[in-house]
């Protein structure tokens, strides 16, 4: 019998590396697949890239209920070509990652100790989101128990998935989207950490590389040359200039763009005939990808207008759509009274400050039963000494409980 306790749960889960880029999610999931067994569930697993596998489990409906007023039906999976696996829809899915990102330096600690002192739990991935995994994980796993002992019997599907790479290129979900593990009709929840907040909308995500070629020549004589970094330079201010002008959203607020990385040029005493420079935007609608990509050109020919001899080119590296909050869903209206039965408090609902594996599925999908509820504070993520508050923990777990119970059992009680 696994551990029901979800404190003890995040615990092992921390202890655990899972860093990306580092040493990657195969222990972790390895962990998963034994836990999710040990609670009498049979997982499937999906590689993803080089050994690196989603990993999913499902607890049927009770049989007088398994169509939940839709059709079901079978499918085998890449990697799972003798395991047949019951598909039911719409399901509620608790969906988490499973990597984390690397430790970094400034710890006072051993960044996987999983220690408990003055009520936190520190640890890398101890609120991002090791904390949300284990109160999915563990809900899901007492969930499991009871309906095998036959003391409980579900009329949805409740599913879990883990997926790898949400702090890289989001390939896990884009994964579980394409083997159909998540559909637009099901209902889907991260654990993020909220802050005790549900947050369901985005701000899209779109990234850009930005290249800059000009004409080499001898610092003293600039002009027989163009300068390719000059001409960067008019181009990421036309950018910046003008990202400030497009329309406030009432919830996600203004659109920005920021400049991570620039490399250009090969002496100081060289007029530089390249320059290179990233850009990420985030962006609020009306602003969606075509309207930067216009604005990305209009600004290659500001810079190319001011230094004559430039010539700038674009790609898309990375494109997001925004996600708004869809105010009469079924799994905002459950997850808020879960919430509230557990705290007595009705949460704020407010948008998420990144980009989650939920935002993906919102945005591919159109599925507007897509959010994040979770333990512990954005602000705590991807820092050293990261901590998650374990009354938080206790919470969450009660709230998934709640939200089961009440979306999958009707009157019966976990």
């Amino acid at each position: 019998m696994p551990t029901l306790d979800a404190i003890e749960l995040t615990k092992q889960l921390v202890q655990i590396e899972s860093t990306n880029p580092g040493t990657y999610e195969k222990e972790i999931c390895d962990f998963i697949f034994h836990y999710l067994k040990e609670a009498g569930v049979e997982p499937e697993l999906s590689e993803v890239e080089n050994g690196r596998c989603n990993i999913r489990a499902m607890i049927a409906a009770s049989e007088s209920k398994s169509d939940c007023g839709q059709p079901s039906y079978q499918k085998k999976h890449p990697g799972q070509e003798h395991h047949l696996v019951q598909e039911q829809h719409p399901a509620l899915v608790f969906i988490c990652h499973m990597d984390t990102v690397v430790v970094g330096a400034g710890w006072d600690e051993n960044a996987f100790s999983g220690e408990i002192r003055d009520g936190r739990l520190y640890g890398r991935g101890a609120c991002d989101m090791k904390s949300g995994l284990a109160c999915a994980l563990s809900v899901f796993a007492e969930t499991a128990v009871k309906v095998k002992d036959g003391g409980l019997q579900l009329e949805a599907p409740l599913v879990f998935i883990g997926t790898v790479d949400e702090e890289g290129d989001m390939k896990g979900v884009e994964k579980a989207i394409d083997d159909q593990w998540v559909t637009a009709e099901d209902w889907v929840l991260d654990m993020e950490p909220t802050d005790g907040q549900i947050q369901m909308s985005h701000k899209g995500r779109t990234w850009f590389e930005l290249e800059v070629q000009g004409v080499t020549a001898h610092a003293s004589m600039p002009e027989k040359g163009a300068d390719a970094i000059a001409g960067m330079a008019y181009m990421l201010t036309y950018i910046r200039r003008n990202i400030k002008e497009c329309p406030v959203h009432a919830e996600l607020g203004r659109s920005t763009a920021t400049f991570g990385q620039i490399q250009g040029g090969y002496s100081p005493y060289v007029v530089p005939d390249c320059c290179t420079a990233t850009i990420d935007m985030r962006l609020v609608p009306p602003m969606d990808t075509q309207k930067a990509a216009q604005l990305v050109r209009e600004a290659i020919q500001y810079g190319e207008q001011n230094v004559p001899g430039v010539h700038g080119s674009c790609r898309i590296t990375g494109d997001r759509p925004s996600v708004e909050t869809h105010p009469e869903s079924f799994l905002l209206r459950e997850l808020k009274k879960a919430v509230e039965e557990t705290t007595k408090a009705a949460p704020p609902v407010t948008a998420f400050p990144g980009y989650t594996d939920t935002a993906v599925i919102a945005g591919k999908l159109g599925n507007p039963n897509c959010m994040s509820y979770g333990p512990g504070s954005l602000k705590q993520a991807h820092k050293p000494n990261e901590f998650v508050i374990t009354t938080e923990i206790d919470r969450c777990q009660e709230v998934f409980r709640k939200l089961v119970r009440n979306m999958l059992t009707g009157p019966r009680a976990l």
